[in-house]
């Protein structure tokens, strides 16, 4: 009687080994929607609704449903009919790799741009 419950439970142990623990989501690689939705929200609070003045010629449109699977945010100047974007961000894959490029990335802003960015993506939602 002895012998089925030993290879029962080595059996059950077995079993537990070969589960593997879901890392926590701090932990796991985040997708590209998952982070330009983070710097989306970040870019609007931070330099849209706060009235912050190195951002108030320009407005965000979010693309953040692409079949490309790049989303991104396009910021363009508002009160013209120019529509091309000074500042693309966009992000690809899991992990998410991000890119920052535009007319506004060669200006003095660009650093600023670039660490706040950064700093979203990594989850932070402090402003600067």
């Amino acid at each position: 009687m002895r012998k089925p419950l030993m290879l029962i439970a080595l059996a059950g142990l077995a079993a537990l080994g070969a589960c593997k623990p879901t890392p926590p989501a701090s932990v796991r690689p985040q997708s590209a929607l998952d982070v330009m939705e983070r710097v989306m929200v970040n870019a609007s609070s931070c330099w849209f609704r706060s009235g912050d003045p190195a951002f108030k010629a320009y407005r965000m449109d979010a693309e953040l449903t692409s079949y490309s699977g790049q989303p991104r945010i396009l910021l363009v100047r508002k009160g013209t009919g120019d529509i091309r974007p000074h500042l693309v961000v966009m992000a690809q894959g899991s992990p998410a790799k991000l890119q920052a490029f535009g007319p506004m990335m060669d200006e003095p802003l660009a650093g600023r741009v670039s660490a706040d960015v950064k700093r979203w993506a990594n989850g932070s939602s402090a402003c600067h």
